[in-house]
C-alpha cells in the first residue's frame, strides 16, 4: 500500500495542488546531513518545489518536479540521515519513504571528501531492494585535497550506477538526469543486480571501509596533514576551549569596534527625519493625539531599535557565518559535546545554543533536530540563556559606562568584549547546570547518541556568506523586532501620557514596582522596562530614558556618556548595573520565543516553565548579588 495522509486519504507524496499531468516516476534524494543532498534537490526541481511534514510529525521534507529525457519526474528531498539502523523521526520517516511503493528509485547522494562515511549509508538503502543511483557531489573539494575516485570501480563495487557532480556550480547536473531516466526505464533488471551486504551495522561499516580502500586515492598527503593539525588544534584538549573563547572574544570586539559609529550615525539621521515627519504632520494640522502615537511613539521606538540593533547585526551575522561555512562551527558543537552529556543532555544542544546567539526563537526552532523529546525539551527551556541580538545593545552599553569608560577607543573595545564573553561564558554555564537539575529532576533520563559530522575545512564563499547573513539573519530579526515594536511603541506612549491623579502610568507602574526591585539591586523603572520589553528587548533601554526624563516621548542620546549621566542622577551604581546585566542575561524569553517554544512543545505547562525558569534564576543571581555588594560596601 502507498504512505497515505489520515487527514486527506491522499497519498503523502501527492502534490498540495492538483497538477493536470502526474508525473511519470518519483525518486527519493537520500544522504548523510551537509553532503550537497540539497543543492542538488534545488538545481534539478528549480522554483517546482514545496515543503511539507509527514503525518503527526514535526521533520519535514521537500517535494519538486523535474524533468529527466522525456520523463517528468517527482523528487522527495527526504531528511539527512547517516543511518536507517536507528529510530530517530529523521530516520524512520527516510526509511517509510524509500519503502514506500510510491518511490520508485533512490538517488543517494555521498561526499567525495568522506565517501567512506556516505557509502555506510548507502549500502544499507542498497539492501531495501530500490531501484538505486550513487551522485558523488563536491568532486571539487576532493580533488582540492587530492582525493581521487574510480567511479567505474566503484559502480562496479557496488552494482549501481555511479555520476559525479559538483552541484554547486551544477556540474553533472545533466548526467545525473539521463542516468535517473535510464534508472527507472531498466528497473526491473536493476532489482535482480541486488544482493546483501550485512545484516547488522559493524558489517555494513567494515563492506564501506573495503569499497572505500579500493575506489580511493589520495594524492596530497600534506593537504590531509594539514586539516589533522588543524583538528588537533581546534579540538585538543587543552587548546580547545581557549581558541573557542578567543575566537569569541574576536567576534565581539570587531562587532564593538565596528558597530558603535555607524550605529551613532544611523540614530543621528533617524530622529532627525522623525523630526522633520513630526513637523510637517503639525504644519498640515495632525492632531496632537495622532502625532504622538505615530511620531513620538510608534516612530522613535522604531528608530531606536534599527539605529542600535542594525550595525551590531550587520557585522555579527557575517562573522558568525564566516565561522560556520569555513567548518569551525560544528568544531566547536564537537568540543562541547562531552560538557552536555555529563549533564545528560544531548550534545546537539550545542548548535542550537549557539544559534540563540542570533535569534532565542531560532534557536527553538533549531531544536527539532535533537531526537529525544525530553532532551529537546531542555534544550528549549534552557536557550534563552545565551543573549540574543536584541539583549547585546544593553549589555555593551553598560559595560562601557560603568566598567570600562565610554571614551571609545581600541582599548576600551577590547575590554568590553572580554567583559562580555566573561557574561556570556555565565549564560553557557547556566545552560550546562540548569540542563543537569531539569535531567537529574522532572526530565529524567539517559542522554542519548548522536553522530556529528565533521566537515572539511574550506574557504567560504564570501559572496553568498553576506547574502545569507543579511537576508536569512539580520532582515529576518530585524524585521521581527521592528513588528514587535510597533504595538509595544504605541503602548509606551500611551502608558508615558495617561495621567491619573497627575501621575503618568510609567510612573505608578515603576514606584509599585520599585520595593521589590531595590532587593534585586534594581529599581522599579529598571523592572517596568524589562517587563514593557517582553514583546522585544530592544525597546528596554528607551523605556528606561523616558521613565527617567519623564518625558512623553523617546529621547536620542549622543553618547553614552549623558546616558550614564542620567542612570547615575536617578540613583544607578556599579552594583545596579550588574544587576541589570544579569537581569537581562537571565530573564523570561521575548514574545516570540515564548510563542515558538509553545508551538513547538505542544505543551503549555513547558512553556510556562521556560518563561519562570530563567526568570527565578535571574532574581536570585541579582539578589544574591546584591546582598554581597551592601555587605562589602
Amino acid at each position: 500500500m502507498g504512505l497515505t495522509n489520515s487527514s486527506t486519504g491522499k497519498g503523502i507524496f501527492s502534490s498540495q495542488k492538483k497538477k493536470k499531468i502526474p508525473p511519470d516516476f518519483k525518486i527519493a534524494i537520500a544522504g548523510n546531513p551537509n553532503v550537497g543532498k540539497s543543492t542538488i534537490f534545488n538545481a534539478l526541481t528549480g522554483m517546482n518545489q514545496h515543503t511539507g511534514n509527514w503525518p503527526g510529525k514535526t521533520v519535514g521534507f521537500a517535494e519538486g518536479r523535474f524533468k529527466a529525457g522525456e520523463k517528468n519526474g517527482l523528487a522527495i528531498d527526504i531528511p539527512g540521515t547517516y543511518s536507517l539502523l536507528t529510530h530517530s523521526p529523521e530516520e524512520e520517516i527516510a526509511k517509510e519513504i524509500i519503502l514506500s511503493k510510491e518511490t520508485e528509485a533512490v538517488v543517494v547522494i555521498c561526499d567525495a571528501t568522506c565517501l567512506e562515511r556516505n557509502l555506510i549509508l548507502a549500502l544499507q538503502i542498497l539492501d531495501l531492494g530500490k531501484p538505486t543511483l550513487i551522485c558523488v557531489n563536491l568532486l571539487d573539494e576532493a580533488e582540492r585535497k587530492g582525493i581521487l575516485i574510480d567511479q567505474s570501480k566503484l559502480s562496479a563495487e557496488l552494482g549501481v550506477p555511479v555520476v559525479g557532480a559538483i552541484a554547486r556550480k551544477r556540474g553533472g547536473l545533466e548526467a545525473l538526469k539521463t542516468a535517473i531516466s535510464e534508472m527507472v526505464t531498466q528497473k526491473a533488471s536493476e532489482e535482480e543486480k541486488r544482493q546483501k551486504f550485512g545484516d547488522g551495522a559493524q558489517a555494513y561499516v567494515l563492506e564501506a571501509e573495503r569499497i572505500a580502500e579500493a575506489v580511493l586515492s589520495v594524492q596530497n598527503k600534506k593537504k590531509e596533514s594539514r586539516d589533522r593539525t588543524l583538528d588537533a588544534l581546534f579540538t585538543g584538549r587543552k587548546t580547545a576551549f581557549p581558541i573557542m573563547f578567543a575566537m569569541l572574544l574576536i567576534v565581539f570586539w570587531l562587532t564593538i569596534v565596528g558597530a558603535n559609529y555607524p550605529s551613532e550615525l544611523l540614530s543621528n539621521a533617524l530622529f532627525y527625519l522623525g523630526d522633520l515627519m513630526g513637523g510637517a504632520l503639525l504644519k498640515i494640522g495632525c492632531p496632537a493625539l495622532l502625532h504622538g502615537l505615530l511620531i513620538d511613539g510608534l516612530y522613535r521606538t522604531l528608530a531606536w531599535i534599527v539605529s542600535v540593533m542594525l550595525p551590531p547585526m550587520a557585522i555579527f551575522f557575517p562573522l558568525f557565518t564566516l565561522l560556520e561555512d569555513s567548518g569551525y562551527l560544528p568544531r566547536v558543537a564537537f568540543n562541547l559535546d562531552a560538557p552536555f552529556k555529563r549533564c545528560k543532555s544531548c550534545g546537539k544542544q550545542a548548535l542550537t545554543m549557539c544559534m540563540g546567539f542570533g535569534c532565542n526563537a531560532a534557536g527553538v526552532v533549531g531544536c527539532r533536530i535533537i531526537d529525544s523529546p525530553r532532551e529537546r525539551l531542555i534544550a528549549m527551556i534552557t536557550n534563552s540563556f545565551v543573549p540574543c541580538n536584541g539583549r547585546f545593545p544593553l549589555l555593551i552599553a553598560l559595560i562601557s559606562m560603568f566598567f570600562v569608560g565610554s571614551s571609545g577607543g581600541l582599548g576600551a573595545a577590547l575590554a568590553s568584549a572580554i567583559l562580555l564573553s566573561a557574561f556570556i561564558s555565565l549564560g553557557v554555564l547556566a545552560t550546562l547546570l540548569t540542563s543537569k537539575i531539569l535531567s537529574a529532576t522532572c526530565l529524567r533520563g539517559t542522554p542519548s547518541a548522536f553522530t556529528l559530522e565533521l566537515p572539511p575545512y574550506r574557504a567560504p564563499e564570501f559572496g553568498k556568506v553576506i547574502v545569507r547573513s543579511v537576508l536569512d539573519r539580520t532582515v529576518f530579526v530585524l524585521g521581527r523586532a521592528v513588528i514587535s515594536a510597533i504595538p509595544a511603541g504605541i503602548i509606551l506612549w500611551l502608558m508615558a501620557n495617561i495621567r491619573i491623579g497627575g501621575s503618568t502610568l510609567l510612573y505608578i507602574g515603576s514606584s509599585f514596582l520599585d520595593p521589590f526591585a531595590s532587593v534585586l539591586g534594581l529599581d522599579g523603572v529598571i523592572l517596568i522596562a524589562f517587563i514593557l520589553g517582553f514583546p522585544a528587548n530592544e525597546i528596554v533601554i528607551p523605556v528606561m530614558i523616558m521613565a527617567y526624563m519623564s518625558r512623553s516621548s523617546l529621547t536620542d542620546y549622543s553618547s553614552l556618556f549623558e546616558l550614564k549621566e542620567l542612570f547615575i542622577s536617578n540613583g544607578w551604581t556599579a552594583t545596579t548595573a550588574i544587576c541589570t546585566m544579569i537581569f537581562s542575561l537571565f530573564h523570561w524569553p521575548c514574545a516570540t520565543t515564548v510563542l515558538t517554544i509553545k508551538k513547538e512543545s505542544g505543551s503549555l505547562k513547558w512553556t510556562i516553565a521556560a518563561i519562570i525558569i530563567p526568570t527565578v534564576i535571574g532574581m536570585l543571581l541579582c539578589a544574591a548579588v546584591n546582598a554581597v555588594a551592601g555587605w562589602i560596601w
